[in-house]
């Protein structure tokens, strides 16, 4: 969705033609996964950090636009909501500190953007949901003035045909409803690419399927939304339902969400497309002038605009994703992890993630195979809600068995394994052991941003009113997170 849209209204056969389009790319991508040498080069790492701006007074600031324009920098692109923004950081190679890299790359980033921001009140903040957002900061009028997100918004709308409903429990309850896509943009996240093997595309994505419950539950950062407290990863349930373009009414059948876990285990990377092809409606149809099948012929690499388009306008929580640069690749992009609490923070999550993927490619065919997929869905919305205290269900290490035990209980296992797999990398030894001891440090204080964040506001409770201690808690964040000092040596007391 990041693609330049300039025409909000389609006709009828602009949809067909785009559909015929994204078959014959899929055709092209079958012949790309059979050429010799296709997408083999050495395995990088890139990231997307999206942020709240917020004002003085710790309320959302809708100036991206005008912050945009002033820092000037193309890696800075502006979000559906006119409070958030995203960074698009520097592709890595994996290998020497490529996550220390990135860290580096974003503090630097934050600080400049900041620097323009504070003239005009406003300042960077990344938090899965912002704890300070009310209702009444929501609506049509907040999101950002840009073509592709009024197309977005209008397809998802008449799809739809009615409100878009929100119903979370938790705690707390939360019940509404919301008459556009502006409920979205409450959400912010850290969204990780990696690059992997093309030979082994679907080993690679399950295995990042099956260990990011694990991650989630650990990186967890959104406890509340509105003054409710909700999920510890309350973003997962809260984009699903904003953007679900499932008219309630249908008496036919219809296509599944937009945002979703998965179909099943993948079988190969064509079958991901393709899945998506298939099963969900075009919804801002734009065409290019490219052959693919000619420039195919040709010896070189086409674009497939109308393929990669229509999977940005799908949203799995691990994507497959199509590049035609460096020769042709594909990535796997993890997009379920949230925003914060501190870019180092962020960064252990990513090499964790990558880390425990690795730790189980070996027998991820035999994982697959004991453990049906919709168990690893439930994991994915188990370690959602109930975050580090989640239980789920995970195969039995000495046996073919599943049994329920405490997601604590499988990160504990996994750390040690991720480490060793990260050590037959190319990543250095000082950035596995720095990143990986946050984790550790998570694990073992039984902490992430989600209980940080409910902690410290239950003990404001005490004395401030509701809206007090929302207010109070994110200045206290705000305070920790410019130190970058890892969540886990946050203090516990206001």
């Amino acid at each position: 969705m990041g693609l330049s849209i300039e025409k909000t209204e389609f006709a009828a056969e602009d949809f067909e033609r785009f559909a015929a389009k994204v078959r014959t790319d899929l055709s092209a991508l079958t012949r790309l996964l059979n050429r010799p040498g296709f997408g083999e080069g050495e395995s990088s790492i890139g990231a997307e950090v999206e942020f709240y701006i917020v004002d003085s007074d710790l309320r959302v600031q809708p100036i991206n636009t005008e912050i945009a324009a002033s820092v000037q920098d193309p890696q800075l692109t502006v979000e559906l909501n006119r409070f958030n923004l995203e960074y698009n950081l520097s592709p890595q190679p994996f290998k020497g500190d490529p996550f220390g890299r990135t860290e580096q790359e974003l503090l630097s980033a934050i600080r400049r953007i900041n620097q323009h921001a504070a003239s005009m009140d406003g300042e960077l903040v990344p938090i899965g949901i912002l704890p300070t957002l009310r209702q009444s900061d929501m609506g049509a009028s907040v999101m950002t003035d840009e073509p592709r997100y009024h197309a977005l918004s209008k397809a998802l709308i008449e799809q739809r045909g009615e409100p878009f409903s929100i119903h979370i429990g938790g705690n707390d309850v939360i019940d509404l409803q919301a008459d556009d896509v502006y409920m979205e943009g409450a959400n912010t996240s850290f969204q990780l690419h990696w690059r992997v093997p093309v030979h082994r595309f679907a080993d690679y994505f399950n295995a990042v399927q099956l260990v990011t419950p694990i991650v989630l539950a650990l990186a967890s950062n959104s406890p509340s939304l509105f003054g409710h407290h909700l999920w510890d990863e309350t973003r997962i349930a809260l984009f699903k339902q904003s953007i679900d373009s499932r008219s309630p009414n249908h008496k036919t059948w219809r296509h599944p969400p937009r945002v979703y876990y998965g179909n099943g285990w993948a079988r190969s990377a064509w079958e991901l497309f393709a899945a998506s092809g298939a099963l969900y409606p075009p919804i801002i149809p734009l065409m290019s002038d490219e052959d693919p099948m000619a420039v195919i012929d040709g010896g070189g690499v086409p674009k497939l605009a109308e393929l990669r388009l229509h999977q940005g306008t799908t949203w799995p929580w691990n994507r497959a994703i199509y590049d035609h640069t460096e020769g042709g690749h594909l990535r796997i992009e993890i997009r379920s992890m949230p925003a914060g609490p501190t870019a180092v923070d962020m960064c252990a999550n990513g090499l964790f993630i990558i880390g425990a993927a690795l730790a189980v490619l070996d027998d991820i065919r035999h994982l697959t195979s004991i453990l049906p997929f919709h168990y690893t869905e439930h994991n994915f919305y188990r370690a959602a809600k109930y975050g580090i205290g989640a239980e789920i269900i995970w195969p039995h290490k000495d046996q073919v068995q599943l049994q329920d035990v405490p997601l604590l209980t499988v990160a504990r296992e996994l750390l040690p394994r991720a480490r060793e797999a990260l050590q037959h990398t190319a990543v250095d030894e000082a950035e596995i052991s720095r990143l990986l001891g946050i984790i550790e440090g998570r694990i073992e204080t039984n902490m992430s941003g989600a209980r940080w964040q409910r902690h410290i506001t239950e003990s404001f409770l005490k004395s401030l009113t509701p809206d007090d201690a929302f207010r109070s808690m994110l200045s206290l964040y705000m305070a920790n997170q410019k130190t970058n000092r890892p969540l886990h040596e946050w203090a516990l007391s206001p």
